[in-house]
């Protein structure tokens, strides 16, 4: 049984940073390609960032809204995928998740491509 556990959301003032980890089990980390995502309230859950499987070069993609300020990385060894995020701001408020996609396919950013998901961890940016 695959199951992904999201932790260290929490709240913090504009332009702190906070690190989110997703531990993964049940699947081969390596061979999956590993996303994180964002839902605000009322909003539809949104591409941040994601890490290709190693097949696939290992490379990194990130929205437009991120990039510079997120980084993911993973340890396929732990079996862990963390995003580090840096100079956050108040419209990165939402609930992230973590997702996998056990075939270590390539459309990264589209949410019904990724098999299995987290069940969130709140982040809330204070103005």
């Amino acid at each position: 049984q695959v199951q992904l556990v999201e932790s260290g959301g929490g709240t913090v003032q504009a332009g702190g940073s906070l690190r989110l980890s997703c531990a993964a089990s049940g699947l081969t980390l390596s061979s999956s390609s590993m996303g994180w995502f964002r839902q605000a309230p009322g909003k539809e859950r949104e591409f941040v960032a994601a890490s290709s499987s190693s097949s696939s070069g290992g490379y990194t993609y990130y929205a437009d809204s991120v990039e510079g300020r997120f980084t993911i990385s993973r340890d396929n060894a732990k079996n862990t995928v963390s995003l580090e995020m840096n100079s956050l701001k108040p419209e990165d408020t939402a609930v992230y998740y973590c997702a996998a996609d056990s075939l270590g396919g390539s459309y990264y950013a589209v949410v019904y491509e990724y098999d299995y998901w987290g069940q969130g961890t709140q982040v809330t940016v204070s103005s």
